[in-house]
């Protein structure tokens, strides 16, 4: 094929294959006229979807033909960007990369992967050859941002940072959320499309969902009942229900008690957490508290399930060890309509070794945070660049990320970024921190690739698996993303790795369903494995293969929330939200999703509203320790009170981006506002709900006071 050889169109005709766009991997069934896409719709045949479809699958076209989208590469020359050829790029990124490490040492050029890696197989199975080639520990993702507090607890209770127990949410009589918004996420680390009709199910059959949240969301619109909590202090809430189901005797672990060690030092743990004394700091009532926890622990099957409200605070690893905690004690561990472990067709836990240690094997230079799992927080990235001595950070690669807009005070970063001696991107597009790199790699996307979710059907509510082809041919100026990974390894070690197609086919052929691409592309639809199964103890991955009920790091951690009961309470935090119409900061240039009213706004409560003489649609500075942003107050009856909410992902309007559609509804970057000193002091993640801050009533030009 040559340059004047266009690829050709894909054929007139229907094609399936999973959206990859959030966590559900709903099916899609696309029809093509004319080499192009003219309907998207739900798969109605897709075991797990079954014709589900959100706002973003339905324009999973547009990302194809965003002209904003990148397709060579292109390095900075002064204050301009020159389109270059593959090899010259390759060759000149390796060259550049090795130059620094050769004077600065291997550690001093940092990795940065971006939610997207995981959402794009090529990219989830070759690029980190890449970064083992690169040889450095500097390692940082958005995993301290999100969902670190899951696999910290996780790998402390069952071995594995990647076994975490799902909601088995079809077959549950009782289900509990805290912090989770599944009507907004498609479901988050719970891969369950169509969440509306999964929580009607469960009260249709005689169930009933209960929320907690700082706010009264969309999915609390589809609960039984909704309860206002304080952020930051659902750890405290979770110990009360441990500590009435222990008091009342309605602990009933089951068989789960011939392999599981530390139940009593979790009884002893919960004894000074009683009802009434976190009802105060938790703004639930001691009398709610024991009633949901009767409920929940005499319902012939309960599970409870805790998101990213409860991730992204300050006590986020002990919230997500007391959350499989209560599953555990009341018999809802590993059973139907409890929190199961689903078994996928590619299995990467097939390999894995019992026994080994994921946590605090180094920490970062400056302020000591705990490496996880080969990464550092992303929380102390920014000084890691700033901060002068042996060690500090001189080159910047970012996978599919975008963090200036995703990590905390960006700004800062943004600043750091600034004064790099060498930065590269692998991306698409020209964003708030791909304009600061020298290079920018963009690698094939969506309608163009192949893929496999091999990470989210470790995290699904049923076992299904489906292969997605490519739909449209790449022109001969494009890359794969594991042409672009293995381009760079071997220019950097000589070496030559597996190529993502082969890597499925092994792990396939060898994994629990025994089964192959071949097997997967005969079934468009996807194949229906059934529903979660009972898995322990063999599953386990812990070194004497039993559940540990009560981890050192967590009881360790119990003092410093234990001080939360006393502490004065902010008169203001901050929280984000998710919408359904994005996902996180790589949604806002689609047209179709940024139609309707300004969504950057900042929610606050009538009474706070009053208090404070702001009115709706009124613009308002918000100031934390780190920043501060001005947006238009949205007010409202939906938010707690001393709560205020901002959703996150969106700050388009820096210089040099080139998002036309995401640029005309910039809004405000959330992460201004959050702060890298606050955190999960247990885990090292962000603690970006909670954060304290204040309101300042902006007026417009030329109003006065007397207005």
């Amino acid at each position: 094929m040559t340059a004047s050889q266009p690829a050709p169109p894909p054929a007139d005709g229907l094609y399936y294959r999973a959206c990859n766009l959030c966590e559900a991997i709903c099916g899609l069934q696309l029809t093509v006229k004319d080499g192009a896409v003219v309907d998207v719709r739900g798969d109605p045949d897709d075991p797990l979807s079954q014709g589900h479809i959100c706002p973003k699958g339905a324009v999973i076209a547009d990302i194809h033909t965003d002209p904003d989208r990148l397709k060579r590469p292109l390095r900075r020359d002064g204050d301009t960007w020159t389109e270059i050829d593959w090899d010259t790029a390759l060759d000149e990124v390796a060259a550049r990369l090795r130059e620094v490490q050769a004077k600065h040492g291997p550690d001093s050029v940092a990795v940065y992967q971006g939610n997207p890696s995981v959402h794009n197989s090529g990219t989830l199975l070759s690029a980190g050859g890449f970064v083992r080639a690169l040889g450095s520990r500097s390692r940082y993702s958005a995993t301290s941002m999100d969902q670190l507090p899951h696999h910290f607890a996780a790998a402390e209770m069952f071995g594995h940072p990647l076994l975490l127990p799902i909601p088995d949410i079809d077959r549950t009589d009782y289900f509990l959320m805290l912090g989770a918004n599944p009507l907004a996420s498609n479901g988050s680390i719970m891969t369950a499309p169509g969440m509306r009709g999964r929580l009607k199910a469960v009260r249709e059959r005689g169930g009933k969902v209960v929320l907690l949240d700082p706010r009264r969301t969309e999915s609390a619109d589809s609960a039984d009942e909704h309860h206002f909590i304080r952020p930051g202090s659902d750890a405290l809430f979770l110990l009360a229900l441990l500590n009435v189901v222990f008091a009342e005797k309605l602990d009933k672990p089951g068989r789960l008690i011939e392999f599981t060690d530390g139940l009593e030092q979790l009884k002893t743990a919960a004894e000074a957490f009683t009802p009434q004394r976190v009802e105060r700091a938790t703004g639930v009532d001691a009398a709610t508290i024991r009633r949901l926890a009767r409920e929940f622990a005499t319902a012939p099957r309960a599970v409870a399930y805790g998101r990213i409200g409860l991730s992204l605070q300050a006590f986020g690893g002990l919230c997500q060890w007391l959350l499989n905690a209560l599953n555990l004690v009341t018999g809802n561990l590993d059973r139907e309509g409890g929190a199961m472990w689903p078994r996928p067709a590619f299995d990467l836990l097939m390999r894995a070794k019992k026994g080994q240690t994921y946590h605090r094997r180094w920490r970062s230079r400056v302020r000591g945070l705990p490496e996880f799992d080969g990464e550092l927080p992303v929380a102390a990235l920014a000084e890691e660049f700033l901060t002068p001595g042996e060690g500090q950070l001189r080159a910047f690669v970012t996978i599919a990320g975008n963090p200036v807009l995703s990590t905390p005070d960006g700004e800062k970063l943004d600043q750091a970024l600034s004064g790099a001696e060498f930065m590269v991107s692998i991306d698409p597009y020209l964003n708030a921190t791909t304009r600061r790199a020298d290079y920018i790699l963009p690698p094939a996307v969506g309608l163009e690739t192949r893929h496999y979710d091999v990470i989210f059907h470790h995290f699904a509510v049923r076992n299904t698996a489906r292969i997605s082809d490519p739909i449209f041919p790449i022109a001969e100026n494009q890359r794969y993303d594991y042409q672009i990974f293995e381009g760079l390894r071997q220019r950097l070690s000589g070496e030559t790795g597996t190529a993502p197609d082969e890597r499925l086919e092994l792990g396939l052929k060898h994994g629990p369903r025994q089964t192959s691409l071949t097997e997967l592309r005969a079934a468009p639809h996807g194949v229906d494995y059934g529903p979660l199964e009972p898995c322990l103890p063999e599953r386990l991955l812990t070194a004497d293969g039993r559940i540990n009920a009560a981890p050192t790091p967590m009881l360790t951690d119990l003092p410093r929330l234990e001080a939360s009961l006393s502490a004065d309470v902010p008169e203001l935090v901050l929280i984000g939200r998710r919408q359904l119409r994005s996902n996180n900061s790589w949604m806002h240039n689609v047209p179709r999703l940024m139609r309707g009213p300004d969504r950057c706004t900042l929610m606050l409560n009538v009474v706070d509203a009053a208090r404070l003489g702001i009115t709706d649609g009124q613009p308002v500075e918000v100031r934390s320790r780190v920043g501060a942003v001005t947006v238009q107050a949205e007010v409202t009856d939906t938010l707690m009170l001393g709560v205020v909410s901002l959703p996150h992902g969106f700050g388009h309007g820096k210089a040099g981006v080139r998002l036309g559609v995401a640029q005309a509804h910039a809004g405000a970057s959330l992460n201004d506002l959050t702060d890298p000193e606050f955190l999960d002091e247990l885990t090292g993640n962000t603690a970006a709900s909670g954060v304290p801050v204040t309101l300042k009533a902006v007026r417009a030009v030329g109003e006065s006071a007397a207005d």
